[in-house]
C-alpha cells in the first residue's frame, strides 16, 4: 500500500495493517473502470483468502489522459514525458475500491472518477519536480499532496482524496455495506 493511502487511513482513525497482495496489475486504457475494478478485486481477494475477521480493502488508482493510461513512470525520462503530456490538459483519475468482510462473506466494490486540469507547465518546472520530488512512485508522475505537484493543478472536479489514491467517502460506504 502506498504511504499516501496509509496516511489517509490514519487520518480517519482506522486501525489497520498493510499486507501486500502480490497481484500483478492489469492495464487496459480503453476500459478504466474495468481496469481498477479488476485490480482492486484481485488485490483484496488475494489478501482476504488468509483473513478471518479483518475487513480487507483493496484499491487501485490510474491516471488516464485522452484514452491513455499513465501508470507509474519507469524512469525520470518517462516522468518528464508524462508531466509534459499533462501540461495544460484535463485528465481523469480513477480509483477502484473493493472491501471484503471474510467473516460474513460480503463484498462491495465502488469507484470514483475525478477530473484534474493542469495549468501550462514550463520545462524548468517539470525538471525541478522530477529532480526534487518522487515522480516514480505515483501514477501520472505527480502527487497532489504534500509537494510541489499541488502547484500544477488549476482545477479539480470530483473527489480530492481520489487523486491522492483513496476516495474516502466511497471506501467508507463500501465498508458500511459489508458490516
Amino acid at each position: 500500500m502506498s504511504p499516501r493511502r496509509s496516511r489517509l487511513l490514519e487520518m480517519i482513525g482506522l486501525d489497520f495493517q498493510v499486507t501486500g497482495s502480490g497481484v500483478r496489475e492489469i492495464d487496459d486504457s480503453h476500459h478504466p473502470v474495468a481496469t481498477v475494478k479488476t485490480n482492486a478485486l484481485a488485490k483484496s481477494r488475494a489478501v482476504a483468502f488468509n483473513c478471518r475477521r479483518e475487513i480487507v480493502i483493496g484499491a487501485d488508482t490510474i491516471v488516464v489522459l485522452s484514452g491513455r493510461t499513465l501508470n507509474k513512470p519507469r524512469d525520470l525520462k518517462q516522468a518528464r514525458e508524462y508531466l509534459g503530456m499533462l501540461s495544460g490538459k484535463t485528465h481523469h483519475v480513477y480509483t477502484g475500491v473493493n472491501v471484503i468482510n471474510p467473516g460474513n462473506g460480503k463484498e462491495q466494490f465502488g469507484f470514483e472518477k475525478t477530473s484534474v486540469k493542469f495549468r501550462e507547465l514550463s520545462a524548468d518546472e517539470i525538471n525541478y519536480y522530477v529532480k526534487n520530488y518522487s515522480p516514480l512512485d505515483k501514477a501520472g508522475a505527480y502527487g497532489i499532496q504534500d509537494d510541489f505537484g499541488c502547484l500544477f493543478i488549476e482545477k479539480i472536479t470530483g473527489d480530492y482524496y481520489n487523486i491522492v489514491g483513496l476516495p474516502l467517502v466511497k471506501m467508507y460506504e463500501c465498508i458500511k455495506s459489508v458490516i
